[in-house]
């Protein structure tokens, strides 16, 4: 081979290794890490804590008539929202109190500070409530849970530690939670009749409306919520509930999870006004 062919084959040799080694290079970076990083990644299987997330929320409407009901198999996932305001609520849950009676209810207590003056008001307007309490603080306050059971109102399970999502949890999870919950309540209460279960966020699915119908508990949903545990003031808290309140619905406030002085505030003005146009009544229940 001349010097000349052997100079050329050279040069051929060294451009395809360049072109080969790029072809290499190019390929890797479009081949996703096989390990990715795992730092900041959630734990999937942990639920949220009830002081690291928002009280119940807004929440799917009930379906408007001739309109289907959400999908209650097993595999179903959270109800969604529908946006129509008769019928049942979502898988089912109760969003009126079958009367012309309007009940109110509030949820994520009991609270050393907000539950007594909550009391206080419904109290002095002679007003009987319905309190959907959270396990964890029934433990840390069971004096006002036998207080709020002493005065006359309703106790519902809302679950240990207001996971919004033990909807998605095994059966076997969700009822551990709920009879936990139940069994804090009675032990601070043995007087107590729960007959019902409001779900955290209004994250119904169909497995807790399951555990629920197995524990004897009747979903409870809400038709009027002011969202005031966003604290947006007495004033908006106020006119909602004075606005969208009708015969038969069911009131969502809440008397923990954060300031609650909007809600008092709102309440030293709903109560005579609501009182004046409706008979106020807590959910029912049958004797034990």
């Amino acid at each position: 081979m001349s010097g000349a062919s052997a100079r050329a084959t050279g040069i051929v040799i060294l451009v395809l290794a360049g072109l080969l080694t790029s072809a290499y290079v190019l390929g890797r970076s479009l081949v996703p890490d096989q390990q990715p990083p795992t730092t900041g990644l959630a734990n999937s299987t942990a639920g949220p804590h009830y002081a690291d997330q928002p009280p119940s929320t807004e929440f799917p409407a009930a379906p408007a008539p001739g309109r289907p009901l959400p999908d209650t198999s097993p595999d179903a996932g959270p109800s969604t929202p529908d946006g129509g305001d008769d019928g049942p609520g979502p898988f089912g849950a109760q969003v009126a109190t079958g009367s012309a009676r309007v009940a109110l209810t509030f949820d994520d207590g009991p609270d050393p500070r907000w539950t007594p003056q909550v009391l206080a008001l419904l109290s002095q307007y002679g007003v009987k409530a319905t309190f959907c309490v959270v396990g964890e603080n029934v433990e840390s306050h069971p004096d006002l849970v036998r207080s709020i059971v002493a005065e006359g109102h309703t106790v519902c399970n809302h679950s240990w530690k207001h996971d919004v999502n033990l909807g998605r949890r095994s059966p076997e999870a969700i009822r551990a939670d709920l009879l936990r919950t139940n069994d804090a309540i009675l032990t601070a209460a043995p007087d107590a009749h729960i007959a019902y279960y409001r779900q955290p966020g209004g994250a119904w699915t169909a497995p807790v409306v399951s555990v629920c119908a197995e524990l004897g508990l009747t979903p409870l949903h809400w038709s009027v919520d002011p969202s005031d545990w966003r604290a947006p003031g007495a004033t908006a808290i106020e006119t909602t509930v004075r606005t969208q309140t009708g015969p038969g619905a069911i009131v969502l406030m809440h008397d923990a999870g954060g300031d609650r002085s909007g809600t008092v505030g709102a309440l030293q003005h709903l109560l005579p006004e609501l009182l004046a146009r409706f008979e106020l009544e807590p959910m029912p229940v049958d004797a034990p």
